[in-house]
């Protein structure tokens, strides 16, 4: 028989004390903030992986451009000036990435600083752009890097004021072909349609036939559909092919069988981890220099496109 004095012990013993739900609360609070710092540390080291392993595939192709950009001036430098390859193309492996390289002659784009106004217009007529638009708009480009021939006179400043823009022509040199997006009047789909065929770095009035782009070649002034069937077939390597060519431009103005000495590279890069990259630079070889090479323009799509 169990006494009184005993059970009263016994229900003494296990009733609950008043503060022993909050240490409980309090010691599940602190769980919780132990499981919100290490989910907050997981995703700062990710974060950070990601991080490195971007930067490093940021280094590794800027130094496989780099590299292309020193091979193509390797092999120019090989060569006679005299009989000096135009364009080519080749492939390599460095690292954990395929690279190849393809490069192309600048002058075989049409220098915004020095092309002559019937050449502009041509490019623009074969754009799509109206005859007489294309005529103006070849207007706005020797307005935009040239001043006129009027002393105390600047119709083409005056023309942007009035259009309400809040800057006006260069009337200098072109420092890139971006510019075009500038120049008054200019419509965007044409300017991004002609970009790829043009250049602030030929320094040449005329083209090279022989490496330019069909739509390049048909902007010639006096150039005709059978003569541009006929350059087109013609083209290919050697001496011979480029007489022959020579030969069929009859009175076609603003051509050349003789390619520029700066040169445009196009890399493209393939990670062995699926990324891709490309990049698009203009070199000038250099001879008898401490340096093979100068860059003249470098752009790439690593972070998007350019």
């Amino acid at each position: 028989m169990i006494s009184p004095l005993a059970n009263c012990v016994s229900t003494k013993s296990t009733r609950a004390r008043p503060d022993d739900g909050f240490v409980v609360v309090a010691v599940l609070w602190i769980l919780g903030a132990l499981a919100a710092l290490a989910s907050i540390y997981a995703i700062y080291v990710t974060n950070t992986v990601v991080s490195l392993s971007v930067n490093d595939d940021r280094l590794q192709a800027e130094a496989l451009v780099r590299a292309g950009l020193e091979l193509t001036a390797y092999q120019l430098s090989t060569q006679n000036a005299e009989v000096r390859t135009t364009q080519g193309a080749f492939r390599f492996r460095m690292g954990r990435a395929d690279v190849a390289v393809d490069f192309r002659s600048e002058a075989a784009r049409i220098d915004l600083n020095m092309a002559p106004k019937e050449l502009l217009a041509g490019l623009f007529a074969g754009l799509g752009a109206p005859y007489g638009a294309a005529d103006s708009y070849a207007e706005r480009i020797i307005g935009w890097r040239q001043k006129g021939d009027v002393e105390g006179q600047n119709n083409e400043a005056a023309a942007y004021r009035t259009a309400g823009l809040s800057y006006g022509p260069r009337q200098g040199s072109f420092s890139d072909v971006g510019e075009l997006w500038l120049v008054l009047g200019l419509p965007p789909a044409l300017v991004e349609r002609a970009l790829p065929f043009v250049t602030v770095y030929s320094g040449r009035p005329d083209v090279d036939v022989l490496d330019a782009a069909p739509e390049v070649v048909a902007a010639l002034p006096g150039m005709t559909p059978d003569r541009l069937y006929g350059v087109l077939g013609q083209r290919g390597p050697g001496a011979a092919n480029a007489q022959i060519v020579q030969s069929l431009l009859g009175p076609a103005q603003g051509a050349s069988i003789e390619g520029g000495k700066a040169m445009r590279v196009t890399v493209r890069i393939a990670f062995d981890n699926g990324r891709r990259v490309g990049a698009e630079a203009v070199i000038l070889p250099l001879d008898d220099a401490d340096e093979p090479f100068r860059v003249l323009s470098w752009h790439d799509d690593f972070d998007g496109p350019a």
